[in-house]
């Protein structure tokens, strides 16, 4: 009964968390005057996949890279995930790389992975992935938190809260 309270607490103050974030920091797409960090930060970062390999972003410099942050206990970041599965199938062969950063540990998120059908790597951050998106302008921290970089390795959009398939789709076409 206490894991079940602790989950449901969880749940409760990720969904306050997003809607704060939501209502607070919005997506941004290049449009408004705050620029958008520097990607150099994200390209250098090495974090272990679900297996233990270390895995640079930089090996993905040149594709449309699209990087999100989730957590398996993260409501919203479970239901945005089939979108971009769909996504990647779709547009892999045209230069598309998801790649997701667990703010979790391994083993759920291998799990999570196996029951979605998860193709795109899932590296795991843990909890200094926060830290990493704050870097990226998730001010309040929260999930799920999506940075797009473009081909040319900038910054094109940052998203704090889920990516609507329509959304998305806008996005990728005007990159791809």
């Amino acid at each position: 009964m206490t894991r079940r309270i602790a989950f449901i607490a969880v749940v409760i103050a990720s969904t306050l968390a997003l809607g704060a974030g939501v209502y607070l920091g919005g997506g941004r797409d290049g449009q408004g005057s705050e620029p958008h960090p520097n990607a150099s930060t994200l390209l250098a970062v090495t974090l272990p996949d679900v297996a233990g390999k270390q895995e640079t972003l930089e090996q993905w410099k040149g594709k449309l890279l699209i990087v999100n942050f989730w957590a398996t206990w993260c409501v919203p970041c479970r239901e945005e995930m089939p979108e971009f599965v769909r996504a990647q199938r779709e547009f892999g062969a045209k230069g598309l790389q998801f790649v997701g950063i667990a703010v979790d540990d391994a083993d759920k998120v291998r799990q999570f992975a196996g029951d979605i059908g998860l193709n795109y790597p899932a590296l795991i951050g843990g909890y200094g992935a926060m830290e990493l998106s704050r870097t990226l302008g998730n001010r309040l921290m929260a999930l799920p938190f999506t940075v797009v970089v473009g081909r040319d390795g900038a910054i094109a959009h940052t998203q704090l809260g889920p990516l609507k398939s329509d959304q998305l789709r806008r996005i990728i076409n005007k990159l791809i």
